[in-house]
């Protein structure tokens, strides 16, 4: 086990010293233990680097804001043990950081096996609202929830320890790291740029995978290049750890077939060198007019920027049910533009306090459906239940006892159907 700084992430390494490396990356709640039973076999003629997410297995609660920078602290992680170039197979969140790694920075990654992984995880939408379940009732949903979603149910039925194994690894997870991982997830859409990964890659799915089954890994191996599929029957989302030989064997004989240089090194060929231009002087300037005025500055359109911060705020459903009404879409403009574009998107107050100002003044406008869609965006915002309702009788004070009365419905209505947690 590793000393973690800032910028890296808690790891364990294993196998012999000069031999290729494989890094193995897991799921969102998971620790690196997931991939016990596939070490033996790995280990035999590879040198295995196994990671924690942030806030996972007793990782330092240090959250991440996307995938791109989970990636970074991978590097930086492999950078420190003097590992350049490396096979990757990643599980679900861990797939999604291979995927990164094989866009960005292709030269690093000799191989690349998807487990259990999409170009896009669900909606938006609803990775915050699963943030937003966390924030008000903690990982205990998400724990008792984990069996189904990530075993087979004759698996669940006949191996109750390892159940109770991985149930204890969400309920032992940093809460605001998961958060901070929902909110990456959130945003993570890298489908348009599957084409450009030019590395051999394995696209591997458990039959039975109700989060991330057989249609993604069809999305995956459509987009790459040098993709191919393999569906491992009786198994669910954590395929390695219900089925693990087969993953095990599946996963040798890809990066066996693929295999790159066991130093562990890439090297890079030295720049070549660019003659200097020739000096030569330098033309005067034109004299300006006499009475030139400057020229006007000119702005970039805050639109586009506006429609990603309402998205992000208040969710793609409710966006494009607005951006559907043919009769508002002038207005719609207006709103996104300004509103969004130009007001929320300032730096001089963060987003909980903006939703604070938002909140109050629906309640003294009496703005019914509005305040029920910033509660939402509240939420998301991370404001707590007991802020927001304290917000709201902090409004009797100044807008009228009706109008913060009927504002008490609406938003105890929203808080209930965003943070129940799922059945």
């Amino acid at each position: 086990m590793s000393e973690t700084p800032t910028n890296t992430l808690q790891y364990r390494v294993d196998g012999p010293e000069d031999a290729p490396v494989l890094v193995l990356g897991p799921s969102l709640g998971t620790t690196f233990h997931m991939w016990d039973r596939q070490i033996p076999e790995l280990t035999r003629d590879r040198r295995v680097v196994r990671f924690d997410l942030p806030g996972h297995g007793g990782a330092p609660a240090q959250p991440f804001t996307s995938v791109a920078e989970l990636g970074d602290r991978l590097l930086a992680t492999l950078d420190a043990l003097g590992v350049q170039r490396f096979g990757y197979a990643g599980c679900s969140l861990g797939g999604a950081v291979g995927l990164d790694l094989a866009l960005r920075a292709p030269h690093r990654v000799a191989s690349l096996a998807l487990v259990a992984t999409a170009p896009r995880f669900g909606t938006a939408d609803e990775f915050r609202q699963r943030g937003v379940v966390v924030r008000t009732n903690g990982l205990e949903p998400m724990a008792r929830t984990a069996p189904e979603q990530w075993f087979t149910p004759h698996f669940a039925a006949n191996q109750p320890a390892i159940v109770d194994w991985a149930v204890q690894m969400v309920r032992t997870t940093d809460a605001a790291c998961y958060v901070a991982a929902c909110e990456a997830l959130a945003v993570f859409d890298v489908r348009a740029a599957l084409g450009s990964i030019g590395v051999p890659a394995l696209v591997l799915v458990g039959s039975e995978d109700r989060v991330t089954g057989p249609a993604e890994a069809r999305t995956l191996v459509a987009g790459i290049a040098d993709a191919k599929l393999a569906v491992v029957p009786g198994a669910s989302h954590l395929a390695p750890v219900e089925q693990p030989a087969a993953v095990t064997d599946l996963l040798l004989e890809h990066f066996s077939a693929t295999g790159h240089d066991t130093s562990g090194t890439l090297a890079v060929p030295p720049p070549v060198p660019v003659a200097a231009p020739a000096p030569t002087d330098p033309a005067p300037a034109p004299a300006a007019p006499e009475d030139a005025g400057e020229a006007p500055e000119t702005r970039p359109d805050p639109y586009e920027k506006g429609l990603g911060l309402r998205r992000e705020i208040l969710g793609d459903a409710h966006v494009d049910r607005a951006l559907a009404d043919a009769d508002a879409t002038d207005f719609q403009e207006l709103v996104t533009r300004y509103a969004w574009g130009e007001v929320w998107a300032r730096e001089g107050l963060d987003r909980r306090t903006r939703s604070v100002v938002t909140l109050t003044a629906l309640v003294a406008g009496g703005h019914r459906e509005a305040l029920a869609d910033h509660t939402r965006a509240a939420l998301r915002n991370g404001l707590s239940p007991a802020e927001i309702r304290e917000i709201v009788l902090h409004t009797a004070v100044y807008c009228g006892l009706p109008a913060a009365e009927t504002a008490l419905g609406t938003v105890g209505r929203v808080i209930t159907e965003e943070t129940t947690p799922p059945a």
